[in-house]
């Protein structure tokens, strides 16, 4: 092997080190294809806020991710966004945040639900320009709820009240389910055992405009490569 094969060897081996390095940090991962750059962006597991959580509990830090969600959108190698889920929810205002961050990118962006969007990851999965759920993938929708001690005052449920009118406001001006259709999933109480609300699976999801179409990796790529080439 010449030297040059063998710089280049090095040189590959680093680049993979460096993308799996990458991966473990950030949960995110830059691919090219015919000139085009795509960042990929994990949320899984428990989205973690203001409190940490156990350390055996898979979570993403929403701290690391809006960060990352800066340099996404004022880099100019990036072209696309592609943000993969499979939440349980987790903290609603840290959840809420990253929504809003992902609503406002000018970048082409699509939104892949895989395994579950559950609770406030909701909001993120419809933040998307454009968003995809797998047929075995569900969404859980609920009211808001807190662990803890509560204060049993007006003012107290005033707020649970206004966070609620927050998050179904995002969600249908983000996507296509009436606030009607929403407000009555989120309220059943013959569905979830010991719980009010809902679980939907994909074909549902779509069905009632909440998430726009049922598919895998290769359509939520090929919707992200229509925009970034204005073909949308």
């Amino acid at each position: 092997m010449s030297d040059e094969e063998k710089k280049n060897e090095e040189n590959g081996t680093e680049g993979e080190s460096d993308k799996l390095e990458g991966i473990i940090k950030s949960g995110s991962v830059v691919a090219k294809r015919d000139g085009e750059t795509i960042q990929s962006l994990t949320i899984i597991g428990q989205i973690e806020g203001h409190y940490i959580l156990p350390t055996d509990q898979k979570a993403t830090k929403y701290e690391h991710l809006i960060p990352l969600l800066v340099s996404m959108e004022e880099s100019d190698e990036i072209d696309g966004v592609l943000i993969l889920l499979n939440t349980m929810g987790g903290d609603v205002e840290a959840g809420l945040a990253l929504a809003e961050m992902i609503a406002s990118m000018t970048k082409p962006t699509v939104s892949l639900v895989l395994g579950g969007g559950h609770s406030i990851g909701v909001p993120l999965a419809v933040s998307a320009k454009r968003s995809f759920i797998v047929p075995s993938a569900t969404m859980t929708i609920h009211p808001v709820r807190m662990s803890g001690t509560v204060v049993g005052v007006p003012q107290t449920y005033y707020y649970f009240e206004r966070m609620q009118d927050r998050i179904v406001r995002f969600i249908t001006a983000h996507s296509r389910v009436s606030e009607e259709e929403f407000r009555k999933l989120l309220l059943r109480t013959d569905e979830i055992a010991t719980d009010v609300g809902s679980i939907i699976d994909g074909q549902k999801a779509v069905e009632i405009g909440l998430i726009d179409g049922v598919g895998g990796l290769s359509d939520a790529l090929h919707a992200l490569r229509t925009q970034i080439r204005g073909e949308e």
